[in-house]
């Protein structure tokens, strides 16, 4: 019988490098593996070479059963890139360098040569390439030795020259032992498949973009110092692998068997090693994609600041910048239902309709009406809408929300963004630093240059509709010369009876609040007083900004009491107090401050006694002649004797006016504004409109109640 060179077991050889590495702690070893690596400077791009490794090792995977290897199905999807020149020519110069590797693994793992050293023996010989070159060039020695061995086994059956080295290797005799066999080649498979996957990480870290990230940068730097551990880990791993092949065909399956269980737990240790340096790689290359992602955000943003600054010929390259330069139809036409170009927008004023997922109602129904009385005016608006959803990309993207996405959309008769994804993180930031978008529907308008021409107009489209066309704070500027301190101002676009009831001369009082037991006393005083004015009055209950369904009760007493007449749809209320409210906004916008402009007093007066009770304003026909809180405004009526001598010489406005102008109650509230965080621009200081003194500022936490408001959010 024939003597057989008997190769050493996987476990003496782990038991020798675990004696080495006992002599000598980590930092030390490291330094001896830092010491093999003396690069010349030349760059190798081990891309094409690796997918090449990567194919051997992926059909040579041990399926171990001929009939099984010859049946399954290969994916045929690689693209063949030994074809190109570049890639030929990188192999032949490193033919001669993986053939020599090839020959040490194969030769050392035969003779029981230490791994470590053997590891070593690699590194010196590829002294003078990168680390990643290292790795790959020792990975396609392996490939050659094993794709050979697992050749022969699916080929061995059909092909007589296989056959006859396949018996010379006992490749026959180590697949009749498949079965007791198997969990060694699983424990192989799952290491080769560690070391492929750490090979895969260590290329991509090397192959990051310079542009947005340097290797001095914290998290590219601090994965570039473990290559050096995680190339030397899976470089052993390489030689263990070649050292059961050897095994396999040197000393035969029967004497594998015997070792199996040992040797199968010592190729899943150093699998798990490899795993746990694969995960710690990972972690690093997270970071990296993170900070590039946060470089390319930035570059992002500053390009379309760049884009808003300088002069354009007309709105394309800053509409692809905030929507999207790659998505060809990004847009969906709302009267056609279908997508679109941006090309649609071309040269055209776009008012971006910028919201969360949770717009209003009223507010979408009121800008939805006003869009369309532009569509079919015959002075037809030349300016075009475009939503452009805002969504937190910290939250997971459910079927819910695209649901309440595309229920949102389907309602909107202009253009929308097809797609709330289209709208990138860095035009988002944009968005809430430049724009000040918080929450609140915000409408910022560009003239057909792509020029910023208003940074909201959503206040000037409450106020004056499309009226208010262009859009820009110059035409804003120039509504507002055109606008006094009289009633239409307030109901203008509202209610019809109410103007009518201004031409008319009549008597009008707003009025509003939710204490009912005042709103009796003040109608029922108003009445009394204006019959023995014999005046004709008309009393309007305009409900308060907030505490909607109180405000509906109210109205619902009022009409019942017969006490006034009142709006019984609750938008014509919402929309009051919101045109109020960018009446306000409007001016703060433009720069205007209460002690400068009485028109800005007067609705700041208003707005605050919404805040504090009951309130009324009194006027006849355009001409508002009070505006108080119910403190002064009930007095004024029920002390009608103490002034009403005057009336015959002053008239009854004037005599009105001047007594409550002279009344100082006691009970007069504190002046207060409420700026929810959600409306973006927030002015730093306010003056008072009673007293004119800088207000004191505080921060407050509100919730009203509102059933309505939540049950339109759920």
């Amino acid at each position: 019988m024939a003597s057989r060179t008997i190769a050493p077991s996987l476990q003496q050889l782990i038991k020798g490098e675990r004696s080495m590495i006992a002599m000598s702690d980590e930092n030390s070893m490291m330094k001896q593996i830092l010491a093999t690596h003396t690069p010349d400077g030349r760059e190798v791009d081990v891309k094409p070479l690796f997918q090449l490794v990567e194919d051997i090792l992926s059909r040579a995977s041990p399926a171990v059963d001929p009939l099984f290897v010859s049946s399954q199905t290969r994916k045929e999807t690689w693209e063949d890139e030994t074809q190109h020149t570049s890639f030929i020519a990188m192999l032949e110069a490193l033919s001669f360098t993986i053939d020599r590797v090839a020959c040490e693994i194969q030769y050392k793992s035969s003779a029981g040569g230490d791994a470590h050293t053997t590891t070593v023996s690699i590194l010196n010989n590829l002294a003078s390439f990168p680390w990643e070159a290292k790795l790959v060039i020792t990975l396609a020695a392996f490939a050659l030795s094993y794709g050979e061995f697992w050749l022969l086994a699916q080929i061995y059956s059909s092909n007589q020259l296989a056959k006859s080295v396949a018996i010379l290797k006992q490749v026959p005799t180590i697949l009749e032992h498949s079965a007791l066999l198997k969990p060694r080649f699983d424990a192989l498979n799952n290491l080769i498949k560690a070391m492929m996957d750490v090979t895969k990480s260590i290329i991509e870290l090397k192959g990051l973009p310079s542009m947005y990230i340097s290797k001095d940068s914290a998290p590219l730097s601090t994965a570039l110092s473990h290559i050096p551990t995680a190339v030397y880990w899976t470089i052993r791993a390489v030689v263990a692998c070649a050292t059961q092949i050897s095994s396999l065909s040197s000393v035969g399956p029967e004497h594998a068997i015997m070792a199996g269980a040992t040797e199968t737990w010592e190729l899943s240790t150093l699998a798990h090693k490899i795993r746990n340096i694969l995960d710690h790689l990972n972690k690093q290359l997270a970071l990296c994609y993170k900070y590039i992602e946060e470089n390319i955000d930035l570059e992002t943003y500053q390009m379309l600041q760049n884009l808003l600054d300088s002069v354009q010929i007309d709105n394309m390259k800053i509409l692809k910048a905030l929507i999207s330069a790659k998505e060809d139809l990004p847009l969906l036409d709302g009267s056609t239902k279908r997508r679109v170009n941006l090309e649609a927008l071309r040269r055209k004023n776009v008012l971006l309709l910028i919201s969360s997922l949770d717009f209003p109602r009223d507010e979408l129904s009121i800008l939805e009406q006003i869009y369309s009385e532009s569509r079919v005016s015959s002075s037809r608006m030349e300016y075009e809408i475009v939503w452009i959803p805002i969504v937190d990309r910290s939250v997971i993207w459910t079927e819910s929300l695209q649901k309440q996405f595309e229920t949102l959309q389907a309602t909107m008769p202009w253009y929308s963004v097809y797609s709330p994804s289209l709208i990138q993180k860095p035009v988002i930031r944009f968005i809430r630093e430049k724009w000040h978008f918080r929450n609140k529907p915000i409408l910022v308008v560009l003239d057909p240059q792509g020029k910023v021409v208003s940074p909201n107009a959503i206040h000037m489209m409450w106020i004056w509709g499309s009226t208010a066309f262009p859009f820009t704070s110059l035409r804003e500027e120039a509504l507002w010369r055109e606008e006094t301190w009289k009633l239409e101002l307030l109901v203008d676009g509202i209610d019809p009876t109410i103007l009518n009831w201004i031409k008319e001369g009549k008597f009008i009082y707003l009025y509003g609040g939710t204490d009912m037991e005042w709103i009796r006393k003040f109608t029922t005083t108003a009445r009394t007083v204006a019959s023995i004015a014999r005046i004709p009055l008309e009393l309007v209950y305009v409900g308060k900004s907030t505490k909607r369904e109180q405000v509906r009760k109210c109205t619902t007493a009022i009409t019942v009491e017969k006490l006034s007449y009142c709006w019984q749809d609750l938008a014509m209320v919402w929309f009051f107090w919101t045109r109020l409210e960018s009446m306000m906004f409007s001016k703060i916008q433009l720069g205007n401050t209460v002690d400068v402009d009485p028109m800005l007093r007067e609705i700041k007066k208003l707005l605050s006694y919404d805040k504090e009770g009951g309130w009324a304003i009194l006027s006849k026909g355009s001409f508002v002649f009070v505006n108080g809180h119910s403190s002064s405004v009930l007095p004024t009526f029920t002390e009608y004797d103490a002034w009403k001598e005057y009336v015959p010489q002053k008239g009854f406005e004037i005599a009105c006016m001047d007594y409550h102008n002279g009344l100082r109650p006691d009970s007069l509230p504190c002046c207060r504004f409420e700026f929810a965080t959600a409306v973006g621009r927030i002015p730093e200081t306010m003056k008072c409109p009673e007293c004119l003194r800088i207000m004191e500022k505080y921060m407050s936490f509100l919730c009203c109640h509102d059933e309505s408001t939540i049950n339109a959010l759920i």
